[in-house]
């Protein structure tokens, strides 16, 4: 039997954790989106250093298993650049029109029981899932 599984449930409980711990010391919803959009556009400077660190991590932490197991994170989907450019463009311009991204709303919005947050998770699946079904099934670009 397939234990990929596994991964998926051991990094959803360390991004739980994570979030947890970053609302516990800072008082504050771990929202990427949030933190990357107020380094942007200016209105985190004064939080500016601990944006800078979360972000570090977020991208550092993966380059740091890398080099201590090997193991690289791996997808079938496509390896159309195109698509891939546009599908991460798209998905910064939902995350700013939505107010936040499924780190914020998904992991800490439904863990607070936020109807805010659970609307926009449902939404942000639906999304997926419908943009799935037509760039795979009928525009045929992955």
């Amino acid at each position: 039997m397939e234990q990929d599984w596994i991964m998926g449930l051991i990094g959803g409980v360390l991004i739980g954790l994570g979030a947890a711990v970053y609302l516990l010391g800072n008082g504050r919803v771990m929202g990427a989106s949030g933190i990357i959009g107020g380094l942007i556009d200016g209105s985190g400077r004064n939080t500016g250093k601990e944006r800078l660190v979360f972000l570090a991590g977020l991208v550092g932490m993966p380059a740091l298993l890398y080099v201590m197991t090997g193991a690289q994170a791996t997808t079938h989907l496509t390896g159309n650049w195109a698509v891939i450019i546009a599908a991460g463009l798209l998905v910064g311009i939902g995350t700013r029109v939505a107010n936040g991204c499924t780190s914020g709303h998904g992991v800490c919005g439904i863990s607070r029981f936020s109807l805010r947050g659970i609307v926009a998770t449902l939404i942000y699946l639906a999304a997926g899932g419908l943009s799935l079904l037509l760039m795979r099934h009928v525009a045929g670009v992955i």
